[in-house]
């Protein structure tokens, strides 16, 4: 329970700052308390008890402990996955950087969200395992699946104004989603190729997200870019 006291938990360090001489403060996304602050002490010096086991992009296990303030203390931490492979590769790191960006602003609260961490935790997994899968269209299908775990999936069955099911050739973040040539004030237009690679995406699973031409993904981009900002006030920097 929130508090003083020591608790255990598995988690994402989605980001480290420098505190001091020696210490950092780390971002955490965590299977069962959603995003948390922690400082670990000592962690930038050469014999840090720690070693290398809290950098950005890691999934470990960790005991913490829990004082008055809003940053708990990391008293132990153990790697479950260290995704060494996608380090050694400039596009994985990116698209890695970029999934652990979103979610650090999409879910900036101490609430769990057990489908958005595994998300996160199956996404850095699978930069790690394939390179061939650090492309645009892997990392948008990996956005959309995020808008679906927070809770803001956009409408793409039918317009998103009017229900209707036919020449949907608009999108509209501030309806929901596409929308029909009646219902198209304010939107752009989505091809479509790009409504079908969004519905794919969020049907297929990450490894096997769709391909789409370039034109197709930049409206994708630019459609999940203005739902997270018109319906979660967040704004994520462009894939496209």
């Amino acid at each position: 329970m929130p508090g003083q006291g020591t608790f255990k938990t598995e988690a994402v360090v989605l980001r480290s700052l420098r505190l001091g001489e020696a210490d950092r403060v780390l971002h955490l996304y965590t299977e069962d308390r959603g995003r948390i602050g922690a400082v670990a002490k000592g962690v930038r010096r050469v014999k840090s008890r720690f070693g290398g086991r809290l950098e950005p992009l890691s999934r470990v296990k960790l005991v913490l402990h829990e004082g008055r303030g809003d940053l708990s203390t990391i008293t132990a931490a153990d790697t479950v996955h260290a995704h060494a492979t996608l380090r050694e590769r400039r596009v994985s790191i990116e698209r890695a950087t970029h999934a652990c960006d979103a979610v650090l602003r999409l879910f900036d609260a101490a609430e769990p969200n057990r489908p958005a961490y595994n998300l996160l935790c199956h996404e850095l997994a699978l930069l790690d395992a394939d390179a061939a899968l650090a492309t645009p269209a892997q990392a948008l299908a990996f956005r959309m699946k995020l808008l679906l775990a927070a809770g803001f999936v956009p409408e793409l069955a039918g317009c998103a104004a009017c229900g209707e099911r036919e020449h949907l050739g608009a999108f509209s973040a501030a309806a929901g989603g596409v929308v029909c040539p009646g219902c198209e004030a304010g939107s752009f237009p989505l091809s479509q190729d790009a409504h079908q690679f969004m519905v794919e995406a969020l049907a297929k699973p990450l490894s096997d997200a769709s391909e789409a031409r370039e034109t197709a993904l930049r409206a994708v981009d630019r459609a999940v870019s203005e739902t997270l900002e018109h319906h979660a006030h967040v704004r994520l920097r462009r894939l496209m």
